[in-house]
């Protein structure tokens, strides 16, 4: 009948049967590794009024009652086998997650033969995915230390973070009274005397000297007073510079006014600068009166002081910031750094000093979303031993300037690239050819330390961003080991690991 009732052990059976059936697969659903490796063996056997049995290894089935014996009592069931257990699998065994970005086993690739070359000196390096953030090598990657010139990008990131790309740096003529004008800086060291110029647009002491006597007419010239008061001089030159640097043409003093950056040569990059850069403007400026036509200006007494007048006469401007990095990157030119850094101090209200760069460096850089604490600023241009800022912070800031983050492009598009422009130009040969044209870094190069700092497109596609500190090796040994570790981070791209 239809409403008779299963027998017990039929009913008992299936029920028993879905039930295995249904964690078997839950099981297989949570772990199905050990379910394939172990070996799922079941047999369905189904017929009307059949049994029905599964085996499965890795699951053993608790023995059914026996059916009684001829005595009346239950017969002894034979004894089952107790599976011996099997270990867990660890996470190493497991089937690689889908995810590629996960487990950092994938990372398999070193440069760590390249990175104990000698030439390194003690070295410093740090090299990060910028895509994702993660960190793919560090040798002492987090110890701040000397920068040489890759202190440049920092200066060259500051600026635009304080100034914009747009600023320009202003030298201005005011009229004290009759006989007496001044010419003021405000920091802008390409004032171009006109007679050659390694800063391509920069305004002359000849378009100042035009409209001063467009406005005096026959009014005589007496006196003419240098101004370089936008900033205090008495750290115009820090303590820790080799004197050769300025000798041999590296690094003028930093002073607010200047022609030509003061350079003997205007037209050499490399000259020898003056011990006097505000009084050498002031002559080539009275040289410039005298042949624009001013009455009296061939005589004129040239003196040092802040001027008192408040009449503005002549005005020229700088190239626009953007541009000055474009012109100082790719040749690492100091004077341009150190301008830079002191406008920078000095027009976000700390007052221009060589001391006040490094709260004017963190409070710039940290806009850029970067952890600037504990870096040590001493100068603009990276030529003092005593900056410190580590590898680790230099890559990160790259993250920021390769991606042209807050108008970082004329930073990003100024960088040497390696065996194709500025301070590059000549490097990566040999082996480390295969890096050129991938790798945009600028360069670092002090007595003590040589040094590379930028963001490299390597050969899997990946953009990381670096930075290598060779301290302590000659030159001559240092330069070829930075292009070696540089090209191989390039080769290894982002499976590459520290050891």
């Amino acid at each position: 009948m239809s409403d008779q009732p299963t027998p017990p052990q039929k009913t008992s059976l299936s029920a028993r049967l879905r039930g295995r059936v249904a964690a078997a697969r839950r099981s297989a659903a949570r772990r199905p590794v050990p379910w394939i490796a172990g070996g799922l063996v079941g047999v369905l056997v189904l017929g009307s009024g059949a049994t029905v049995a599964v085996a499965a290894a890795t699951m053993p089935v608790r023995p059914t009652a026996a059916a009684p014996s001829s005595s009346g009592k239950p017969a002894t069931a034979a004894p089952t086998p107790e599976r011996t257990p099997t270990a867990e699998p660890t996470s190493d065994a497991r089937a690689v997650p889908d995810d590629p970005a996960g487990p950092s086993a994938l990372r398999t690739c070193t440069i760590d033969a390249e990175a104990s070359a000698a030439g390194l000196g003690s070295f410093e390096g740090f090299v990060m995915d910028a895509a994702t953030g993660e960190t793919l090598f560090s040798r002492k990657g987090d110890v701040p230390a000397q920068t040489g010139s890759v202190m440049k990008t920092l200066t060259s990131a500051t600026a635009l973070a304080v100034l914009g790309g747009d600023h320009r740096i202003p030298t201005t003529v005011t009229r004290e009274s009759d006989g007496t004008i001044a010419l003021v800086g405000h920091g802008d060291a390409t004032l171009s005397a006109g007679n050659g110029t390694v800063y391509p647009g920069a305004p002359t002491l000849a378009q100042l000297a035009q409209q001063v006597k467009a406005r005096l007419g026959d009014a005589p010239v007496t006196t003419i007073v240098a101004d370089d008061s936008y900033w205090e001089d008495t750290d115009a030159w820090d303590p820790t510079w080799p004197e050769s640097e300025r000798t041999i043409g590296y690094q003028p003093r930093v002073t607010a006014l200047m022609v030509d950056g003061d350079r003997a040569n205007p037209a050499a990059a490399t000259s020898p600068r003056s011990t006097d850069p505000v009084g050498r403007a002031g002559a080539a400026f009275r040289t410039a009166l005298a042949s624009a036509g001013v009455v009296g200006a061939a005589d004129a007494q040239v003196v040092q002081r802040a001027t008192t007048g408040t009449d503005t006469i002549a005005s020229v401007s700088s190239q626009p910031v953007s541009t000055l990095i474009g012109q100082m990157i790719p040749n690492s030119d100091n004077t341009l750094a150190e301008m830079l850094a002191r406008v920078s101090s000095k027009e976000s209200g700390a007052g221009g000093s060589a001391a006040s760069l490094s709260d004017v460096y963190r409070a710039a850089l940290a806009g850029y979303g970067v952890d600037p604490a504990g870096i040590v600023i001493k100068d603009g241009s990276g030529e003092s031993a005593a900056n410190a800022v580590s590898p680790s912070f230099v890559a990160h800031l790259m993250v920021q300037v390769a991606a042209g983050t807050k108008g970082l492009g004329a930073l990003s598009g100024a960088l040497p690239v390696a065996g194709v422009s500025g301070t590059l130009a000549s490097r990566f040969t040999g082996a480390n050819a295969v890096a050129r044209g991938k790798v945009h870094a600028k360069t670092g190069w002090i007595d003590s330390a040589n040094t590379l700092g930028g963001y490299i497109d390597a050969a899997d596609g990946k953009r990381l961003t670096f930075a290598f500190y060779a301290i302590g090796s000659p030159r001559a040994a240092a330069l070829p080991a930075l292009d070696a570790v540089t090209a191989a981070a390039y080769r290894c791209g982002g499976s590459l690991t520290s050891s």
